[in-house]
This record gives C-alpha cells, structure tokens and sequence, in this order.
C-alpha cells in the first residue's frame, strides 16, 4: 500500500461523463497502476502527485516539444530523486500528469486504456526516479519487440 504522505491522486472534472470512459474509472485505474507497482518502488516514492488531467496544456506541450495535445499520454515535473541533493526539502511536490483524452484516443477498448494507463504510469513514475526518456524508449522498445515475436 502507498502511504498517503508519499502520493496523491487528485483530478478535475471529476464525476462528469467523458467520451470513451467516465473520470472515476480512469482515475480508479490510475491508482490500480501505482498500486500494481512493485513494493520497493511504492515505498520509494517521495513527494510526488498524480493527476489525471484531460488534455496537457500549451506550456506542457512546450516543454515536452510536442505541437499536437494527443501526442502526449503522461508528463512527469519534478526533481528526479536521482538529482535531489542536501538541500531537497520544503518544496512543492513533483508532478504527474496523466492525460486521460489522448489515452482514449489511441485505445478500441476498456482494457486497451488500463494497459495503456500502465505503461504511462510506470513510464511518468520512472521518470520520478531519474531514468531518462532516451534510456525508458530503448527498455520500452525492448518490450514491445518481445511482445510482438511472442
């Protein structure tokens, strides 16, 4: 179990029907997906919020280098505890953003968003503890090669 000091999970809009699936299902399934995370890395998460947003904004676009919103599933903001020094403290938390709108979009199906939740997740919360987007898409592309000789 994540203690609640270590994550929050908080959305907007909540409660309102939203093409492709309602916001309390899919904030439902982003928790499944933290929960889902091995232990030593649920007890290793530090200061940091989960959000499910509906699209990212400009700025967000900005800073990941995308022009379209459906380009982007999930954005970590934060200090990676990879680079969290002495003097880390008394500072807001990171922040995950899961992009609900363009998940729908690239998924037929209920099950397709949950898998796809989760590997936004474990991809946004790698990024939380320091590994980088070059490193995440060759271990990813691994995967996703293994998945399809199988």
């Amino acid at each position: 179990m994540i203690p609640l000091s270590a994550i929050w999970l908080s959305g907007s809009n909540s409660g309102k029907m939203l093409v492709g699936m309602r916001r309390e299902r899919f904030e439902a399934l982003v928790t499944r997906a933290i929960e889902d995370l091995p232990p030593e890395f649920q007890s290793s998460l530090e200061n940091v919020q989960v959000l499910v947003e509906d699209w990212a904004t400009s700025s967000q676009l900005r800073r990941a280098r995308l022009s379209h919103p459906s380009q982007l599933l999930g954005l970590y903001e934060g200090v990676p505890q990879t680079k969290r020094g002495r003097g880390y403290g008394l500072v807001l938390p990171d922040k995950i953003s899961i992009f609900q709108k363009p998940i729908e979009k690239q998924c037929y199906s209920d099950k397709e968003i949950e898998a796809k939740i989760g590997e936004v997740v474990r991809h946004e919360i790698a990024h939380h503890f320091g590994t980088d987007e070059e490193t995440l898409r060759r271990i990813e592309g691994g995967r996703l090669r293994r998945r399809q000789s199988q």
